[in-house]
């Protein structure tokens, strides 16, 4: 919490470069790791995956942070809160569905995983297991959801495989 200025996870500390935020963290490795690259070099392609990890970072993902979701319950009431967090991330992944509909292949914006997928994958998990998201309205997402489970890197990033996740026992 004290590397990041926000005092959110994540952060990332590379020798002397210290980085907070997903998107930061995600260019900065796509820069320094070009041999593994998560965007595509088309430019409409790599265009729509940023679009994406942008709705995701703006829209989507803020509703998951504890600090975010405690000032909704104080402004909409305890009982009310899960249903405003589930219209807001579905207007999220409304937006995200119609997007990739019609170029998805085995993941979000094709084949190969790309930075698309990154800031799905976690946010789609979360929607499902946390918010109760009905993802019937979401039929590529919910695929999308099925694949990333089954990826093992995706797998080894599920917050309860996590070092400081508690235990189950």
């Amino acid at each position: 919490m004290q590397v990041n200025p926000m005092k959110f996870v994540p952060a990332l500390v590379d020798g002397e470069t210290v980085i907070g935020e997903s998107f930061a963290i995600a260019l900065y490795l796509e820069d320094k790791y070009p041999e593994r690259p998560l965007l595509p070099q088309d430019l409409k392609m790599k265009a729509l995956n940023l679009q994406i990890a942008s709705i995701v970072c703006s829209g989507i993902q803020p509703l998951h942070n504890l600090t975010v979701l405690r000032f909704i319950e104080q402004k909409v009431g305890t009982g009310e809160s899960l249903p405003w967090t589930q219209q807001q991330i579905d207007r999220g992944f409304t937006a995200a569905e119609n997007l990739i509909k019609g170029c998805a292949g085995k993941y979000a914006t094709g084949d190969e995983v790309q930075l698309a997928d990154v800031f799905l994958a976690p946010q789609i998990f979360s929607a499902v297991t946390r918010f109760q998201v009905n993802m019937s309205n979401y039929p590529t997402l919910a695929r999308l959801h099925d694949e990333y489970m089954k990826h093992p890197a995706f797998q080894a990033a599920l917050p309860d495989r996590q070092p400081d996740a508690p235990s189950s026992t």
